[in-house]
């Protein structure tokens, strides 16, 4: 699949073939939904947590004697039927932690740039760079490139692109990824996935199993 390459002011400077391994897979949904089903499970922290009838305070005394009042009987006023009772088969702190394997998760990163290359969704540009960390250059920037879209900015890494994170960071619509840290949610949220080509060959690298394992 070849794209264009752009500079940072939205020209066309020349042409690039995409790797076709990796942006030409076959697209799985399924394994796709699995990968995102993970990840936002993995990222709930499981610290809820609810009153049993023994967290409750009070209660000790049996309200009243067992046989001869007519009523119901109770062995504590703090049991779940009663108000300010504990609670019953309610939640408690626990992992929400989904495994799956790393050969599974490259393939669904694989599958999802896939789909967004053939929605035209990957634009690729030269390479990253903004002579001063003001957003207002930054939004012409974006404006430039993709419009009113969303965008994902992959980054090979944070040295040397301090400036255009300082200056998008206020934006709205707008993040920057590094490469070893491309996720399945972020490249399915945003309009536009948006690489130079550093980061572009450190996706390449990550996802041929020549990168950093996450």
């Amino acid at each position: 699949m070849k794209v264009d390459v752009k500079d940072m002011q939205g020209k066309k400077v020349k042409e690039i073939e995409l790797a076709p391994s990796i942006f030409e897979s076959p697209i799985n949904i399924d394994l796709m939904h699995q990968a995102y089903v993970r990840q936002m499970s993995n990222a709930r922290l499981g610290t809820h947590d609810t009153k049993t009838r023994g967290d409750v305070s009070g209660g000790g005394k049996k309200p009243w004697a067992q046989k001869g009042t007519g009523r119901a009987r109770q062995g504590s006023t703090r049991a779940p039927q009663w108000v300010g009772g504990g609670k019953a088969h309610t939640p408690h702190p626990h992992s929400y932690e989904l495994d799956m394997p790393l050969k599974m998760r490259r393939a669904a990163l694989r599958s999802a740039l896939s789909a967004r290359a053939t929605d035209s969704a990957v634009v690729i540009v030269d390479e990253f760079k903004v002579k001063e960390k003001k957003s207002q250059e930054m939004a012409k920037i974006i404006q430039k490139l993709v419009g009113d879209s969303s965008a994902l900015f992959v980054l090979s890494k944070k040295e040397g692109q301090e400036n255009m994170v300082l200056a998008g960071r206020n934006l709205p619509m707008v993040k920057f990824l590094q490469a070893n840290y491309l996720n399945i949610r972020d490249l399915l949220t945003f309009d536009r996935l948006i690489f130079d080509l550093s980061s572009l060959q450190a996706v390449n690298e990550h996802l041929e199993n020549k990168g950093t394992k996450k």
